[in-house]
């Protein structure tokens, strides 16, 4: 095997498929990077086992072949060698890789391309297209609701739903909710009237990660629990996880007994400088007091306390709720637009955020009980 291309492009590739190596490997050979030259392509591959990545791009390949280097330290090396043309040969007896680039020259031992595992394909005649960037801002409005706690594994990963008009992608971790939509048409097949996939949080960060930020369509495909996404020269495949996603539509209210209405910003900021001293506290609780059109956003710690009002549209009776600081500062970061919509119904049933109008997004927190 011996091929060149720009320094650049493969670094570019090997930054992209890394991301999928996995700190403690099953495998030996899953600490590498496959790499196949053939058709004046050069295709590099990472594995943790579940979780794949797949990078192509043009070469100037004179010998066809394939090979496993060290994913990380090559990766490394590619990205310290001078800038241009960088040539990757094996040697006679097949041992090592030669790395060249000017002056520069490196070899790396390397590992059987025969021993790597097969990455299972993935059949489905119905795509489903997603604007990348689209796709990129839903999954950065719900990944931090995603679940940490393994021992309740199914919430670890993200709910993507998809009909013939809308797709919704919904995490929640038993604290707080986070849903968006878009509206577009969808094929689907025809006994079929919704698609659904868990897909694992790590692998719709890292996806969220590599996805270029632009109109371009990327295509998802689902099947016999795997999951295929594609675009650009990239490809990502992984195993989805096992089992039923909770109901979240039970857990959203119909109705609302109080909506709050004010400046996002304002909300915003406050809440900011009221977390800083409520993780100064025992509790970490921010405290917010609806009562005629005012808003007081208050947190108290041994070392201080804060206390703001602003003004606020009340619409339905007055109410005090309180907030772990984390989950409400987390929520509020993630809407947008000029205004902050927020549903009651008691002190101690979920509070939930949406848009004025339409149905882009829906967030759920879950107080904690300190009034009476």
């Amino acid at each position: 095997m011996k091929f060149r291309m720009n320094n650049q492009d493969l670094l570019e590739g090997l930054n992209t498929v890394t991301r999928a190596l996995s700190a403690r490997p099953a495998k030996q050979i899953l600490d590498g990077v496959l790499i196949v030259a053939e058709d004046n392509r050069i295709n590099l591959t990472c594995s943790d086992g579940s979780l794949s990545i797949e990078y192509t791009n043009v070469a100037d390949v004179v010998e066809e072949g394939q090979t496993v280097l060290p994913g990380r330290l090559f990766s490394e090396l590619i990205r310290k060698m001078p800038g241009g043309e960088v040539e990757i040969s094996l040697t006679a007896n097949s041992r090592t890789a030669s790395v060249r680039c000017q002056r520069a020259k490196s070899n790396l031992a390397i590992m059987n391309a025969a021993e790597y595992p097969e990455i299972m394909g993935v059949k489905n005649r119905f795509p489903i297209k997603i604007p990348q960037k689209k796709l990129k801002e839903m999954i950065s409005h719900v990944s931090f609701a995603i679940a940490t706690d393994e021992n309740r594994q199914i919430l670890t990963g993200c709910l993507l739903e998809v009909s013939r008009s809308e797709a919704r992608l919904v995490a929640l971790d038993g604290f707080r909710l986070a849903m968006q939509k878009i509206f577009q048409p969808f094929e689907l097949p025809e006994d079929k009237e919704i698609v659904k996939a868990i897909i694992p949080g790590k692998v719709i960060n890292e996806l969220s990660r590599i996805l270029p930020d632009d109109e371009a369509f990327c295509s998802l495909i689902f099947d016999q629990g795997r999951m295929q996404c594609t675009f650009g020269n990239i490809r990502l495949s992984s195993v989805l996880l096992a089992g039923e996603y909770i109901d979240y539509r039970r857990i959203l209210p119909s109705e609302f007994k109080t909506r709050a209405k004010a400046k996002r910003s304002e909300v915003s900021d406050a809440i900011d400088r009221a977390s800083l001293m409520a993780r100064e506290g025992k509790n970490n609780l921010i405290k917010m007091s609806f009562h005629e059109n005012t808003l007081r956003v208050t947190s108290n710690a041994e070392l201080g306390d804060v206390e703001e009002e602003m003004e606020a549209d009340l619409i339905g009776d007055p109410i005090d709720i309180a907030f772990n600081s984390r989950y409400i500062v987390d929520v509020i970061r993630n809407v947008e637009g000029e205004e902050l919509y927020m549903n009651f119904n008691s002190s101690v049933s979920p509070c939930v955020v949406m848009p004025p109008s339409g149905e882009e997004y829906i967030y759920l927190i879950l107080p904690v009980r300190v009034f009476q």
